[in-house]
């Protein structure tokens, strides 16, 4: 079990002692371990069910526990429509992706694709970004649960001080999920198929009730909202607010390293996971918009879910979806925390960053490194209780990598290597990435200035620190 040896990723060194450049090694993938000349790197531990947990797991979150009275208050019933166009965009970058992952199934996704096929660059920018953006997005989901757990212990009589408890909270469960982490990919994974296993069965409950109450099964009759009470441009507008939602399938491809049979695995989870969080999230704005009127969603405010599942089940209900909450919160953080360590253990195996980074627990077979540096800066922005803008600064930095994906397929198929030779490809590709392309690139523009502003800092500071540090590293073609 586990790592035998670790990798190199060339001869040489440059300033740091690193690799400056990582040579063309052929490369063998089996079912259980990726493996190339120089030695194991990762045990593939994760199969079919673990890959749509992650992917399901890191999506399920806002999209239900937090936007349904936000987007009905912009949309109306619409907002059903706005969570379809989102899902619709994030299919358009899955299947791109697909098709990149199973050409390249290694540990850091987004920006491996980047880098082989547009440049080391390009790669270290996304890379950088992407780790740095996991690292806020786990800190929010982090502090998300602690916030859900002081909600529920509220909803149950249970006297404490929400605001006192909400950061001890999220930090000891911080410490937990790292240290399962640390201690076997397998672990992780099996926490996150319970997790998730139990998070899907309250929704569905939930939902099959709710959908059948706005059928009028159980008599209460209903009168339906005019569907676009505000107009059509709503309807897209608030799909640019939503698409955070979707953020969540390319985890699976970050992990892709970890991932059994990854020909069949990766394309089946990041795609599969899209259409069954997409049918969640359009279910929950029918359910809600048939139970309050969108103008009363939209007065209740981020709580709205919560006071939907009240409606329907007093405070049992309201309790239960407030454990879903808290379910969704720590699946999001689990499978955060995963891909933030493969993020960082790619940049570092190819010597954009110290090559330390990159060691591998031989007992265990996990990057302990990558996971305790990752673990740091979460527990410091845990401790600050301000990580809104910064989840967001998250989302804008993944829909830049989105977008670069689409990009590198496009220039793969151009090229076409002789080791490009992915057990998936995508019909129409040019049209299908070019419209992945434009779609997460566009989206930008919704954003906040301040996110804005801030992801923009980000990667230039990242480009920065490739021009100081690797500038030396060469990786376009090299698998």
């Amino acid at each position: 079990m586990g790592a035998t040896q670790e990798t190199a990723a060339g001869e040489g060194t440059n300033r740091a002692g690193e690799s400056p450049e990582v040579e063309s090694q052929p490369t063998t993938v089996t079912e259980e371990t990726s493996v190339t000349e120089e030695g194991t790197e990762l045990e593939r531990s994760i199969g079919l069910v673990g890959g749509l947990s992650i992917g399901v797991g890191t999506m399920i979150g806002a999209g239900i526990f937090v936007f349904p009275g936000l987007a009905a208050g912009r949309a109306g019933p619409a907002a059903a429509g706005s969570f379809a166009i989102g899902a619709v965009v994030a299919l358009l970058v899955a299947l791109p992706t697909s098709e990149l992952a199973t050409a390249m199934p290694k540990s850091g996704g987004g920006y491996y694709f980047v880098s082989r096929a547009l440049g080391a660059l390009p790669g270290a920018v996304v890379g950088l970004s992407i780790w740095l953006g996991l690292v806020f997005a786990t800190a929010f989901y982090l502090v998300g649960f602690g916030n859900y757990a002081a909600a529920v212990l509220a909803e149950a009589g249970v006297s404490v001080g929400a605001s006192g408890v909400v950061v001890p909270l999220a930090l000891v469960s911080a410490v937990l999920l790292t240290a399962l982490n640390l201690v076997g990919t397998e672990n992780a994974a099996r926490l996150q198929n319970y997790v998730v296993g139990l998070l899907l069965t309250i929704l569905v409950f939930f939902l099959g009730y709710g959908g059948l109450d706005a059928l009028g099964v159980f008599g209460r009759t209903r009168v339906p909202e005019q569907f676009l009470p505000f107009g059509p441009m709503p309807m897209f507008t608030t799909a640019a607010l939503v698409f955070t939602s979707y953020l969540g399938f390319a985890q699976v491809a970050t992990v892709a390293g970890d991932i059994k049979q990854p020909g069949r695995n990766l394309p089946l989870a990041m795609v599969g996971s899209v259409l069954l969080v997409g049918v969640l999230y359009v279910s929950t704005i029918f359910v809600a918009t048939s139970a309050f009127a969108a103008s009363t969603l939209s007065g209740f405010g981020e709580t709205a879910i919560v006071e939907v599942a009240r409606a329907f089940g007093g405070g049992s209900g309201a309790i239960a979806i407030l454990v879903a909450g808290l379910l969704a919160t720590l699946s999001s953080a689990n499978a955060s925390v995963l891909a933030t360590s493969r993020a960082l253990f790619a940049v570092s195996k190819d010597a954009v960053v110290p090559r330390r980074a990159s060691r591998m627990n031989l007992r265990y077979g996990t990057p302990h490194v990558a996971l305790v540096l990752g673990a740091g800066p979460v527990l410091v922005l845990v401790s600050l209780n301000r990580v809104e803008v910064l989840a967001e600064v998250a989302s804008f930095l993944h829909l830049v990598m989105y977008g670069l994906m689409c990009v590198a397929l496009i220039v793969m198929r151009r090229d076409e290597p002789e080791w490009y030779d992915p057990a998936f490809r995508v019909p129409a590709y040019p049209v299908v990435a070019g419209l992945g392309a434009v779609a997460s690139f566009g989206l930008l523009a919704f954003m906040q200035l301040t996110s804005q502003v801030v992801g923009v800092v980000v990667m230039l500071a990242a480009a920065g620190w490739y021009r100081y540090y690797a500038n030396d590293v060469s990786l376009k073609g090299v698998i």
